[in-house]
């Protein structure tokens, strides 16, 4: 009897864990197309913007789903590489996919190891917010441009980084500006209870 609990359990949690991955891919790529199109302007080079929305999409999957989140923007970024906007090869797209997915967890795990966040989150706060977009873009654009400059592309290179350092915070900033503002906005349009 307690096996067959144990396998429903565990049943239950991989099906949230795919759940995840899927809405994780899904609005990755949806963000990633919207991005592009309203920030075609600010665009430095290929795959590096001065404002990256999807950068602090990537954050808060990663805070909301974990590995699930992880796994769901590495297959979604490299999709978009491999068939979509960069005409690299499938290694380097294959890196991509993983930076992509793999830096804001790596960034996660070093914040909650010199900070103290709980699992649920109720602790964060302003500053926490603040350190986790610092180090979570400081890891994604170093990455990024290691393994472009490793593959042999123009991109890989100080200039780069340093754009896309810029663009992730920026993008990290105006996306958590959104959803506080949308959060704001729907608190005030509930009728008030009394």
């Amino acid at each position: 009897m307690q096996n067959m609990e144990y396998l429903r359990t565990r049943q239950g949690h991989s099906m949230l864990f795919c759940v995840g991955v899927m809405i994780s891919a899904l609005l990755y790529s949806a963000l990633f197309f919207l991005n592009e199109r309203l920030t075609e302007v600010l665009k430095y080079d290929l795959g590096v913007s001065w404002v990256y929305l999807p950068a602090g999409l990537r954050l808060f999957l990663i805070l909301i789903f974990g590995l699930a989140g992880a796994i769901g923007i590495a297959i979604a970024s490299f999709t978009i590489s491999f068939f979509g906007v960069f005409p690299l090869d499938l290694v380097t797209c294959i890196g991509i996919g993983l930076i992509s997915g793999f830096a804001p967890l790596l960034a996660k795990w070093v914040v909650i190891a010199n900070v103290n966040i709980s699992n649920d989150l109720s602790n964060l706060s302003l500053q926490k917010i603040v350190f986790c977009v610092l180090v979570y873009a400081l890891m994604s654009a170093g990455l990024h441009q290691i393994w472009f400059g490793l593959r042999g592309l123009e991109s890989g290179s100080l200039d780069h980084f340093l754009v896309m350092f810029v663009g992730d915070i920026a993008g990290s900033i105006l996306l958590i500006a959104i959803i506080k503002y949308s959060i704001d906005l729907l608190k005030r349009s509930k009728p008030r209870q009394d």
